[in-house]
C-alpha cells in the first residue's frame, strides 16, 4: 500500500501562482493530479512518468508545469497565471504500473482563485 501526502494549495488572486507537492511512500511509475470543481466531474490536470514523460489537459497547457524528484518519490505541480476556472479540489494520483496495476489517491487540497 502506497501512501500519498499532499501539500500546497490555498487562496490566490487571478494571475497568481501556487505550487502543489505530492510525496509517495514508495516508488510510483506515474504520478499526477486530477481536480474536481463543485458540480463537475473529476478531470485530469497533468501526469508525469518516472522517465519524465508528461501529459497535460489542454486547459492548463502553457500555464502549469509538472515535475518530479524520483529520489524523493515526490511530484510537483507549478501553477502559474491561475484563473478563477482553476478553482477546485486537486487530488494527487499515483499509478503503480505493471504488474500490480494499482491506483492511489491523495486526500485532496483546495485551490481557490479569486477574480
Amino acid at each position: 500500500q502506497v501512501q500519498l501526502v499532499e501539500s500546497g494549495g490555498g487562496l490566490v488572486q487571478a494571475g497568481g501562482s501556487l505550487r502543489l507537492s505530492c510525496a509517495a511512500s514508495g516508488f510510483i511509475f506515474r504520478m499526477g493530479w486530477y481536480r474536481q470543481a463543485p458540480g463537475k466531474q473529476r478531470e485530469l490536470v497533468a501526469t508525469i512518468t518516472s522517465g519524465g514523460s508528461t501529459n497535460y489537459a489542454d486547459s492548463v497547457k502553457g500555464r502549469f508545469t509538472i515535475s518530479r524528484d524520483n529520489a524523493k518519490n515526490t511530484a510537483y505541480l507549478q501553477m502559474n497565471n491561475l484563473e478563477p476556472e482553476d478553482t477546485a479540489v486537486y487530488y494527487c494520483n499515483a499509478y503503480s504500473g505493471q504488474p500490480f496495476n494499482r491506483q492511489y489517491w491523495g486526500q485532496g487540497t483546495q485551490v481557490t482563485v479569486s477574480s
